[in-house]
C-alpha cells in the first residue's frame, strides 16, 4: 500500500550510507591491521591506500547520515519515527539539532563523527604510528556503525536504525484513530500525526545545544591512548609510544573535563539534575574515565623524566577507554534501572542467556552494547598481561623524597578513587548478577563525600608539594625554605574563610566538619603553593607553566566545591508572610521539602526574602505552551528608604495538567555568591479551572458596594484618561471606574476597570486585586446614568507561586578553576606537542577564547 505524502527517498538515501560506512570501517579496519603487520614498503604502502581511501569513504558516509537525519527532523517528517520521537514544531531550531543527539542513535552517530575527525588529524600525523593506531579506531567504528544499522539477522536486530518507519514500529496501532474499520492504516495517517513528540522538557536548555558535543568529543578521544598503547605493544616499541601520545592525552584531559563541568554548569540551572553534582551514576560514569586518565598522564610524565611507571602508564590508558566503553554499557542498557536521573535506554529484541546460574533476558542492542565493551576490554588486557615482563621497568627502590614517587603515590590515589567511586555506581549490576539485595545508603552523596574528602585531602597536599621536589634526587633544605610562605599565606586565607564563611551546611558530625576543612586548607594551599611555584620558581613565564596553571585551577575548582556546598544556605523562610504551601520533595536535598523555607508569594503583593523585597509581577509563557517564566521583581534598600539594588529573576517551570511541573532555576550571581531561586510550587489554572461569575451592582459616584471581604468606593468616572496605566489614541472613548477597596483588616487598593468603545465595538477591560481574591468589571451604564460594576471573586487561589531560594557562596570559584585548569593543560599540550609557534598560538587563541566564552555564557 502506498501512504500519502510519506517521504521515503531520504531514508533509504540515509540507510545506503550506513551500510555503505559500516562496510568502508571494516575494509579500513582489515587494512590497517594488515598494513600494521607488513614488512614490504611496497605491501605497506598498498594496504595503507586502501586503508585511506576505506576511511574516507566512511567519513563521507557517515556526514551524509547525519546531515538526512537533521534534514528529517528539520523538516518534520514524522513518517520516521526519530524525528516523531524528538522533533517538533515549537522547537526552537537550535533544539531541532540538539534533538539529534537526545535519541542512542544520534548520539553514537556524534561519537562516530568525532572518531571521523581524530582519524583524519592521526592519519596526517602520526607518521609511523599510523596503522596500528588506526587499525583501533577504524575498528571502533564498526561497532559505533553496528548501533545504527537496523537490520535483522534471522530474528535479532542488530542496532536501531534513525531511518525506520514510524508505521514499522507499531507505535500506531495503540491509536485506533489512523485505523480504518477493517483495522488497515489509512493511507492518509501522515495528515492525522500533526506534530511529534520533541524534545524532553528536562533537555530544552542551551546546554543541550553544546554539552554533548563537547563530552563526547572527550569520550571519542579517549580512544587515542589506548591506541597508542596498543601500537605500543604490536610492534614491540614499548616505551616509545609516550612522547607522541602525550599531547593527545593532554587534549583530552582538557575536553573531557571541561565537558563533565559543562554538565554540572547545566545541572546548576536544571533542578532534576539537583545541582552542579550529585553523584548520579551518568555524572560518575563519565568522571571515572577522567580521573584515570589523569593518573595516566602523570605516569607518563614520570616515564619521560626517570624511566619508572611504563607499565601503569599502559594500565591507565587502557583502563580510560575501557572505562569509557563501560559507562557507555551502564547508562544506556537500563541496567542502572531507576538509580540514575538521565540515563537512557531503548527499545528491541530480547536475547536470552545465563550468567553464575541465573538466566538473563537482554535487549539486543544491549547485547551490541556489551559486545563492543568486550571486543575492547578482554583482547586488551590479555596483551597487557601477556607482555607485562617485556614492558621495560626500572627495579631499583625509589627515593621517597623524589618527585616521581609522590607523583606515581598521587596517581594511585586517583585509581583507587576511581575503583571506589565504579564499584559503587555498579551496586544494581552486582545485585542482579548474584541475586543480593545491598540497599542503598540514606544519604548517597554523603556516602562518596566522605571518602572524597579524604582524597581531596591527600591530592590537594600531593599537588602542594610535589612540584617543588626534584626528580630522582632532593634537597630537604631548600625544599622546606620554598614551602614557608606559601604555608604562611594559605593558613592565613583558611583563617579568613573560617571567620566569614563557617561552614554550617553540613550535619554529619564535628569529625566530618573537621575534614571538611582540612580539604579546604589542602585545596587552598595548593592554588597558593602553585601560584608561588609560577612566580619563584619559573619566574612568571606563564606560557611555560602549564602544569602549575593546571593544578592552580583544580585547587580553585575544589575549592569553590567545597564551600559552595559546606556553607549553602537557605535564605527563603515562610515566617516572611505566614503562608505555607504543601510541599514534595526537594530537588536539591532529595529529602521532603521543609515548607518552613518556601516562600508563597500573592501575585502584586511583596514579602521579604532577607535582605530583599520580593514581588511576584506576573508570569508569562515561550514558545512552548506548557512553560511559564515568572517574574520576580527583587528590591533591596537602606535604611532610609533608597533603593540600592533592584533586579528581576525569571525562573521557569514546565507546568502538567496534573499540576506537576519540572522547574528551572534562575540566579543572580555575584562575584561572591549566587542568589539561587526556583519554584517548588505554582497554581496551574488549567487544572484548576474558575467557575466563580461577576456579581452586578449599580453604582452612582459616591456609592458604596460590599464583597466577601471588604467593601469598594466609586470615586469617580474618567474620560480617557492619560497616565502611566492608560493610553488612548483620538478614535477610541474610554471611561474608567475609580474604585477605593478597604478589606476587613484595613488594607487599602485601588482598581481601574474601563470601557472602550474603538471601531470595533465594546471592550470591557478588568481589573484585578490579587491580594483580595477580587476581580472588577465596567459592565456599562444603564438608563439612570448609574455605573453596572461586575465583582467577582475567585473560588480557586489567585495568583500565586512558591519559592525557595539559597545563597551559593564562592561558586564562581568553581567555574574560573575550570577555566584555569583548562587553560593549564592547553599550555601543557602545547609545551610537550610539535607544534609551530603559529599553530600553538592560533590553538592557545581558539582554546581560550572558547574557554572564556563558556564562562560567559555559563554566568549569564
Amino acid at each position: 500500500m502506498k501512504f500519502e505524502g510519506e517521504h521515503l527517498f531520504p531514508g533509504q538515501l540515509g540507510h545506503f550510507f550506513v551500510i555503505l560506512s559500516l562496510v568502508a570501517a571494516l575494509i579500513a579496519t582489515v587494512s590497517f591491521f594488515k598494513a600494521s603487520y607488513s614488512i614490504d614498503a611496497i605491501q605497506k604502502a598498498n594496504w595503507l591506500k586502501t586503508a585511506r581511501t576505506a576511511f574516507f569513504i566512511q567519513i563521507a558516509g557517515v556526514l551524509i547520515v547525519f546531515f538526512t537525519i537533521f534534514y528529517i527532523c528539520s523538516n518534520h517528517l514524522y513518517e520516521y519515527i526519530y524525528a516523531y520521537k524528538h522533533a517538533s514544531k515549537e522547537l526552537e531550531y537550535k533544539y531541532l539539532l540538539a534533538c539529534i543527539w537526545e535519541g542512542q542513535e544520534g548520539s553514537f552517530l556524534l561519537w562516530t563523527i568525532w572518531h571521523c575527525v581524530l582519524g583524519v588529524v592521526l592519519i596526517r600525523k602520526s607518521k609511523e604510528w599510523e596503522a596500528p593506531v588506526m587499525t583501533v579506531i577504524s575498528f571502533a567504528q564498526f561497532f559505533l556503525l553496528l548501533m545504527i544499522l537496523g537490520v535483522y539477522i534471522g530474528n535479532i536486530k542488530i542496532g536501531n536504525s534513525p531511518f525506520t518507519l514510524t508505521r514499522a514500529e507499531g507505535i500506531l496501532d495503540r491509536a485506533p484513530i489512523f485505523h480504518d474499520l477493517q483495522g488497515n492504516l489509512k493511507k492518509d495517517y501522515l495528515s492525522m500525526l500533526t506534530d511529534g513528540m520533541g524534545l524532553n522538557v528536562l533537555l530544552r536548555n542551551y546546554w543541550m545545544v553544546i554539552h554533548p558535543p563537547i563530552l563526547f568529543l572527550g569520550f571519542a578521544s579517549t580512544i587515542v591512548p589506548f591506541a597508542y598503547a596498543y601500537a605500543g605493544i604490536q610492534t614491540k616499541r614499548f616505551g616509545d609510544w609516550v612522547k607522541p601520545v602525550l599531547p593527545w592525552a593532554l587534549m583530552c584531559a582538557c575536553i573531557l573535563g571541561v565537558g563533565i563541568m559543562m554538565g554540572g554548569k547545566w545541572a546548576y540551572g536544571s533542578l532534576n539534575f539537583g545541582g552542579y553534582w550529585a553523584w548520579d551514576p551518568v555524572e560518575n560514569a563519565s568522571l571515572v574515565p577522567w580521573l584515570l586518565l589523569i593518573a595516566g598522564l602523570h605516569t607518563m610524565v614520570v616515564y619521560k623524566a626517570t624511566g619508572h611507571s611504563l607499565r601503569a602508564s599502559y594500565l591507565f590508558a587502557i583502563l580510560t577507554f575501557c572505562f569509557i566503553l563501560y559507562a557507555t554499557f551502564l547508562t544506556r542498557t537500563g541496567i542502572l534501572g531507576d538509580t540514575s536521573v538521565h540515563a537512557f535506554t531503548e527499545t528491541g529484541d530480547d536475547i536470552g542467556f545465563r550468567l553464575f546460574g541465573h538466566a538473563f533476558v537482554f535487549k539486543a542492542m544491549n547485547a551490541l552494547i556489551l559486545l563492543y565493551l568486550l571486543a575492547f576490554t578482554l583482547p586488551s588486557l590479555f596483551l597487557f598481561a601477556k607482555n607485562y615482563k617485556k614492558i621495560p621497568g626500572i627495579h631499583t627502590e625509589e627515593n621517597s623524597n623524589t618527585r616521581e614517587f609522590w607523583m606515581f603515590i598521587g596517581s594511585l590515589v586517583l585509581f583507587l578513587t576511581a575503583i571506589f567511586i565504579s564499584a559503587k555506581t555498579s551496586v544494581p549490576i552486582y545485585n542482579k548478577l548474584f541475586n543480593k539485595h545491598i540497599a542503598p545508603p540514606e544519604d548517597v552523596e554523603f556516602s562518596y563525600n566522605k571518602i572524597v574528602v579524604l582524597v581531596a585531602i591527600i591530592i590537594g597536599f600531593l599537588t602542594a608539594i610535589t612540584q617543588y621536589l626534584k626528580y630522582k634526587t632532593a634537597s630537604g633544605k631548600v625544599f622546606l625554605q620554598k614551602l614557608l610562605w606559601p604555608t604562611i599565606v594559605a593558613a592565613a586565607i583558611i583563617l579568613l574563610l573560617i571567620f566569614f564563611f563557617p561552614f554550617t551546611f553540613y550535619k554529619h558530625g564535628a569529625g566530618f566538619l573537621g575534614a571538611i576543612y582540612v580539604a579546604a586548607f589542602a585545596v587552598i594551599y595548593a592554588a597558593v603553593t602553585n601560584a608561588f611555584y609560577i612566580w619563584s620558581v619559573q619566574k612568571g613565564k606563564i606560557l611555560k607553566a602549564g602544569a602549575s596553571l593546571a593544578h592552580a585551577g583544580f585547587a580553585i575548582m575544589i575549592t569553590g566545591i567545597l564551600i559552595s556546598s559546606a556553607d549553602k544556605k537557605v535564605i527563603s523562610s515562610s515566617s516572611a508572610n505566614g503562608i505555607m504551601m504543601p510541599g514534595g520533595k526537594d530537588p536539591m536535598t532529595k529529602q521532603d521539602d521543609n515548607v518552613g523555607e518556601n516562600l508563597t508569594l500573592l501575585r502584586e503583593v511583596p514579602a521579604m526574602l532577607a535582605s530583599y523585597k520580593v514581588t511576584y509581577l506576573k508570569d508569562s509563557t515561550g514558545l512552548e505552551s506548557n512553560r511559564k517564566f515568572y517574574n520576580l521583581d527583587f528590591v533591596k534598600q537602606d535604611a532610609a528608604g533608597k533603593t540600592t539594588e533592584h533586579f528581576i529573576l525569571q525562573p521557569d517551570v514546565y507546568l502538567m495538567k496534573d499540576n506537576n511541573m519540572s522547574s528551572n532555576p534562575d540566579t543572580k550571581s555575584y562575584l561572591l555568591k549566587d542568589v539561587f531561586t526556583y519554584i517548588t510550587s505554582a497554581l496551574n489554572k488549567e487544572a484548576q479551572p474558575d467557575t466563580a461569575q461577576f456579581k452586578e451592582v449599580l453604582m452612582d459616584t459616591g456609592d458604596t458596594a460590599f464583597y466577601s471581604h471588604g467593601f469598594m468606593v466609586l470615586s469617580k468616572v474618567d474620560k480617557n484618561p492619560a497616565n502611566a496605566k492608560f493610553s488612548y489614541d483620538p478614535s477610541q472613548i474610554a471611561l474608567v471606574a475609580d474604585l477605593d477597596i478597604t478589606s476587613k483588616d484595613s488594607m487599602h487598593f485601588k482598581a481601574y476597570p474601563a470601557l472602550v468603545v474603538d471601531s470595533l465595538g465594546i471592550v470591557n477591560v478588568d481589573d484585578t486585586v490579587y491580594p483580595q481574591n477580587l476581580f472588577v468589571r465596567f459592565i456599562g451604564v444603564n438608563e439612570k446614568k448609574q455605573l453596572r460594576i461586575g465583582i467577582r471573586e475567585a473560588d480557586r487561589m489567585i495568583d500565586y507561586v512558591t519559592v525557595k531560594a539559597y545563597v551559593f557562596p564562592l561558586i564562581n570559584l568553581v567555574w574560573l578553576g575550570l577555566v584555569v585548569m583548562a587553560a593549564g593543560i592547553i599550555l601543557s599540550m602545547l609545551q610537550r606537542g610539535n607544534f609551530t609557534k603559529t599553530q600553538s598560538a592560533i590553538i592557545l587563541i581558539l582554546a581560550t577564547g572558547f574557554i572564556f566564552y563558556m564562562f560567559l555564557i555559563a554566568n549569564g
